[in-house]
């Protein structure tokens, strides 16, 4: 899937989206369609004009919009102030044809990345402070338990729903529907439906790489078209205690091995960049436990959490966030993985939501693999909040040990579904909050909306 990203753009297309001319890079674009083009380059201009689309989906306020979202949360907000720290380099913009378009989260991003800016914001988030409490607490006790494994069972109860809009889609017309659904085995156990809308579903085998329950339903004129799942499972904390000296080498034929330390373009790709990071990184070490702790330790120190515009728009993650030390947490998640397996550890993704039972959202996390213990767990956005609040105690749980605020879908990237999908989809690298299309296309996220609930939840 979308392994065509290595093809490099022509020139006069580069040229005229780096300058912010999208709309004369889709003329140029179109006019290349009418060639006679390689396959690939054909795969690759037809995707840029998604990606362009999708860009100016991300990045939607003009000046006066931006300022006026940023002057909500700052008072008495000057222009001076505001062009100060876009020249700062702290404020997400990009030009698009000619004037400024500002990201959807710009603001969140400059209060992660100024602390003058977050000083005066006027709004303090007490419920962020909450979940923190709540969060250290629950390792607290993680870490009080002696060390054997998964610990601390959780029971939950979810629903997901997914709406979309009235219209978005032609009256009569069949919309089929991929919603996320847990996957059984490593952190969970016990899943099972208890409602699902419409009635009519499959639910992938429990071996998908990306787990979905997928529904078929015929849209209705002025009315929208919603899918719901409610579902229960049982998730552990894993918390274990590695004796690196008893570490072993790997079997290198061994399936996991092979299949783990291997490049899966677009994204995981050994670039020389990344390759002499690693060797500086790394340095002489050997031990695989080691050398893990030490790419976790560099990530977590280096990069800067911010908000990211679609995983589509980007040609390769792990080099962006290498270049720009800065991503959300499927970026530290696919730096990690990818910078691992350079260093000849096996590693992996995993993603679904951070359950927490404040709040649930998306949310993507890595694991590793160490002889003799197997995969352990490294949750790289988490591990590099607990660092900027000097947090050790949480900064070294997250090397290795994951709490049990988690449901997981997906333990790859770019995975087909079951049944496959006929589009490109909204989100190319994951599924944690459903994917839409119909017989002409993808259904992208400004046409639907999703909402997930914890219903019950419970320590057992």
């Amino acid at each position: 899937m979308l392994e065509f990203l290595y093809v490099r753009l022509p020139e006069d297309i580069k040229r005229l989206e780096d300058a912010g001319y999208l709309d004369a890079a889709v003329n140029k674009i179109k006019q290349m369609l009418n060639m006679d083009l390689p396959p690939l380059l054909k795969k690759r201009l037809e995707y840029e004009l998604e990606v362009i689309r999708r860009i100016k989906f991300d990045y939607p306020y003009d000046d006066k919009e931006a300022f006026e979202i940023l002057s909500r949360e700052i008072e008495n907000l000057t222009r001076e102030q505001f062009e100060k720290w876009i020249n700062e380099g702290y404020v997400d913009f990009v030009v698009i044809n000619g004037k400024r378009r500002f990201f959807r989260r710009f603001a969140a991003n400059l209060f992660f990345l100024c602390k003058d800016a977050e000083k005066l914001r006027k709004r303090k988030d007490g419920e962020v402070e909450k979940r923190r409490k709540i969060l250290e607490e629950h390792v607290k006790e993680i870490l009080s338990q002696k060390p054997v494994g998964y610990l601390k069972p959780r029971r939950v109860r979810i629903k997901m729903r997914v709406t979309l809009k009235p219209n978005a889609v032609p009256a009569g017309e069949i919309v089929r529907a991929w919603l996320p659904f847990p996957r059984e085995g490593d952190l969970q156990t016990n899943v099972k439906l208890i409602r699902a809308f419409p009635e009519n579903y499959q639910i992938a085998p429990n071996d998908a790489p990306q787990r979905t329950i997928y529904f078929e339903q015929e849209v209705e004129e002025n009315k929208p078209t919603i899918f719901e799942v409610e579902y229960e499972y049982v998730v552990r904390a894993f918390y274990l205690k590695i004796d690196p000296e008893k570490v072993r080498p790997y079997d290198e034929d061994s399936e996991i091995y092979k299949k783990y330390t291997k490049e899966q373009p677009p994204h995981i790709l050994f670039t020389h960049y990344l390759r002499d990071l690693v060797e500086e990184i790394v340095g002489d070490e050997e031990n695989p436990y080691k050398k893990a702790e030490k790419i976790y330790q560099w990530i977590t120190t280096h990069v800067r959490y911010t908000y990211v515009p679609n995983y589509g728009i980007f040609e390769n993650i792990p080099e962006f966030v290498a270049r720009n030390l800065r991503g959300d947490c499927g970026f530290y998640a696919l730096l990690f993985i990818t910078l691992c397996r350079i260093a000849g550890i096996p590693a992996r993704w995993q993603s679904g939501w951070y359950c927490h039972p404040l709040r649930a959202g998306p949310h993507d996390w890595a694991q590793f693999y160490i002889e003799p213990y197997g995969w352990l767990y490294a949750d790289l956005s988490f591990g590099s909040s607990a660092y900027r609040r000097n947090n050790e105690t949480l900064h070294k749980f997250y090397f290795g040990n994951i709490d049990a605020f988690r449901t997981a879908f997906n333990i790859d990237i770019m995975s087909e579904f079951v049944p496959k999908k006929k589009f490109i989809r909204s989100d190319p690298v994951d599924n944690q909050v459903g994917e839409l299309e119909w017989r002409k296309g993808n259904i992208y996220y400004d046409q639907f909306d999703y909402e997930i609930q914890i219903v019950e939840q419970e320590f057992i």
